[in-house]
């Protein structure tokens, strides 16, 4: 049985305060906490002067603050920033602290529905960055993107602030709108989003059946009942007679190490590598197939947003079953964490890299994530920045990022800016004014913020329509063409 305590599952932006992007560690061969269940932190340490010392440091320190300082000092919060400090020193952005709210709020999400913008974010170098907007989230819809750097939330500065502090201006109530400003690659400009902080849905697997056969499932995260919901729709699907399949790990931050090893048996031969777990001292342990092929071509989907169980997903399936990479290159996370909140004794919980995982082959993809066989970015309009409408109207003869923002979704939407620089020009005023008519807006050839929000929910929309997904399409062309050529073989 799962200890609720071990699922440190993913990140859901808005609602927890400084969880990260986590591979879970739940039970793995030669691996073990050095602090056993139910002591406090502090009494884990035995032993060495050295060890005591340190402790005695530490406790002066609060003693003197405490005593000397000019105002009444809240020991907690000193606490608090001690460990906060102590993590931070790590360098690492996938160990951290919750406190005891921050931790509550994370149990409430494993076990039930939440509220907030949805998405996984990680701290480096300061910074708040987008690991991967969740599937179907207000941030996804919204147009936030994997890598995108958060800098202000409703004019409050991010920069610099403890992540903990830093999701907690991004919570809100359902309904209430989050300013949300980011800095991202390639766009000299920052871009404000207003996102509509929502229920988040915690179903995790999706599937359908393409034109010939070929099934697709998409996996948004590996949280606890995800194995079993995937072996579901799985057998579903086989029981239609399916001769291909296509697994979608598209903006999947990532999660239980044992459920992506419980998914990836089911199609690794028995005996073969899945994933390799590296401790501090260079020792590796292996999780090997106890499952068995299957007698049908698989093709694993994945983007920049695919990260940590997902790249254990990508990986083994390339590397032990055969099956194709197609997308982009991956999100880079090769670490694995556990979890402790029964040691520290007061509902608060502490996250700790223990180990890194590498692929079957031994490769380490940390920071360097998992290069696709076939390479497919999707259309320009599927991360273009929506447009300012402080800055409205937009008209003949301007120049700007918004400009340039409305020409890609006019483009995307099949309207003929004849350029994407910028520059409002006759074109791109005929275009909007088609649009415009369309849409039985008013037909001014400039855009108001009418015809914005219009561009972009229709944008949303056909983002949204399979039809028009570039990397799915090039999926399925795969999987087709590996189902001809098993058909063909003799």
């Amino acid at each position: 049985m799962m200890k609720k305590r071990s699922a440190l599952l993913f990140v859901i932006l808005g609602l927890l305060g400084g969880s990260l992007l986590t591979i879970v560690l739940m039970t793995y061969p030669g691996i073990t906490s050095q602090v056993k269940p139910g002591e406090g932190l502090l009494a884990s340490v035995t032993g060495s002067s050295q060890q005591k010392n340190d402790l005695k440091k530490i406790e002066t320190a609060m003693d003197l603050i405490s005593s000397n300082y000019y105002k009444d000092v809240d020991r907690t919060k000193l606490i608090d920033g001690a460990i906060n400090g102590m993590m931070e020193s790590l360098g690492d952005p996938y160990s951290n602290y919750m406190g005891q709210e921050t931790a509550a709020q994370f149990e409430e999400s494993i076990e039930g529905s939440f509220t907030g913008i949805g998405a996984e974010v990680s701290s480096q170098d300061g910074n708040v960055v987008v690991v991967s907007p969740i599937k179907g989230s207000p941030a996804e819809k919204a147009g936030i993107r994997a890598k995108d750097i958060i800098m202000s939330v409703n004019g409050e500065s991010l920069q610099g602030l403890e992540l903990n502090k830093a999701v907690n201006k991004i919570r809100g109530p359902k309904g209430s709108e989050a300013k949300v400003q980011v800095k991202r690659a390639g766009s000299t400009e920052p871009i404000e989003f207003t996102i509509v902080r929502d229920d988040i849905d915690l179903e995790t697997v999706y599937a359908h059946m393409e034109d010939g056969g070929i099934g697709v499932i998409n996996i948004t995260q590996f949280s606890l009942n995800t194995g079993e919901r995937f072996k579901e729709e799985l057998a579903k699907l086989e029981k239609q007679n399916m001769k291909g399949l296509i697994i979608d790990v598209r903006n999947d931050p990532g999660g239980v190490l044992q459920v992506v090893i419980d998914i990836a048996e089911q199609f690794v031969p028995k005996g073969k590598v899945i994933v390799q777990v590296e401790d501090k001292n260079g020792k590796k342990e292996q999780s090997k197939s106890n499952g068995s092929a299957k007698p049908y071509p698989i093709t694993v989907l994945m983007n920049k947003g695919s990260a940590s169980a997902s790249e254990i997903l990508a990986g083994a399936l390339q590397q032990s079953a055969g099956a194709t990479l197609v997308g982009e290159n991956s999100f880079g996370k090769g670490t694995v964490q556990t979890s402790y909140d029964k040691q520290m004794g007061d509902g608060s919980l502490l996250k700790i890299t223990i180990a890194k995982w590498l692929t079957p082959n031994g490769t380490w993809i940390h920071e360097k994530g998992i290069k696709p066989d076939i390479a497919v970015n999707q259309p320009d309009y599927f991360s273009v920045a929506p447009i300012n409408k402080e800055k409205l109207p937009l008209k003949y003869d301007s120049n700007s990022m918004d400009v340039k923002s409305a020409q890609t979704m006019l483009r995307g939407l099949d309207f003929k800016p004849d350029r994407v620089d910028g520059y409002y020009d006759q074109k791109t005023e005929e275009a909007v004014k088609a649009f415009q008519k369309k849409k039985g807006i008013q037909i001014t050839g400039q855009i108001d913020e009418k015809t914005a929000e219009s561009l972009e929910a229709s944008l949303i929309e056909r983002i949204a329509n399979p039809q028009y997904d570039a990397q799915l399409k090039r999926a399925i062309e795969n999987v087709s063409k590996d189902i001809s050529s098993a058909v063909s073989k003799p």
